[in-house]
C-alpha cells in the first residue's frame, strides 16, 4: 500500500474530520432517517431519502478519511534540523524573476493543499520544481501560461 505525505496539521485535520462524522454527523443522520420511518411510506417519504443519502456520502468518508490516515506518512518539519533544503512541510519564500513579485508557498500533502492560503500539493508542478533545491537556488516552473523562473530566498522549517 502506498504512503501518503501528510504534515502533522494535515493529520491532525483528518482526524478531526473523522471524530466529527463518527460522533456527531453519523449519530444524527441515523435519528433523522429513524424518524423519517416514522411518518410512513417510505416510497414517497423525501425526508427518509434525502437521509439516506447523507448517511451513504458521510459514511463514504468516514471510509476515505480512515484509508489515508491508515496509509499516512507523517512528515513534521519543526523536528527536523534546517538544512536550507526544500522538503514536503517546508515554507518557501521565492522570487519571480520575471515580475520581482515575491510569494510564499508551504509544501503540503494533496488534502491541505489550498492556493488561496499559499499551501500548494507536494505533487503540483510548482512544488515538484522547489523540493530538492537549496536557498539561493534558481529554477524554472513549467506552467500553462509559459515557463516561469524562480529564485529561492529562504527556506522555513516551521
Amino acid at each position: 500500500m502506498d504512503k501518503f505525505p501528510m504534515t502533522a496539521e494535515g493529520e491532525e485535520a483528518l482526524r478531526a474530520e473523522l471524530t466529527e462524522l463518527k460522533t456527531v454527523v453519523r449519530p444524527r443522520i441515523v435519528n433523522d432517517i429513524a424518524v423519517a420511518r416514522e411518518h410512513g411510506d417510505l416510497k414517497e417519504n423525501a425526508e427518509y431519502h434525502a437521509a439516506r443519502e447523507q448517511q451513504s456520502f458521510a459514511e463514504g468518508r468516514i471510509q476515505e478519511l480512515e484509508v489515508k490516515l491508515g496509509s499516512a506518512q507523517v512528515i513534521d518539519v519543526k523536528a527536523m534540523p534546517n538544512t536550507g533544503k526544500v522538503i514536503f512541510g517546508t515554507t518557501v519564500d521565492v522570487i519571480d524573476l520575471d515580475t520581482d513579485e515575491e510569494v510564499s508557498y508551504r509544501i503540503v500533502g494533496e488534502d491541505q493543499a489550498d492556493i488561496s492560503q499559499g499551501m500548494i500539493s507536494y505533487t503540483s508542478p510548482v512544488a515538484r520544481a522547489f523540493i530538492g533545491k537549496e536557498e539561493g537556488d534558481t529554477t524554472t516552473v513549467k506552467a500553462p501560461a509559459g515557463d516561469r523562473e524562480y529564485e529561492i530566498l529562504a527556506v522555513h522549517y516551521k
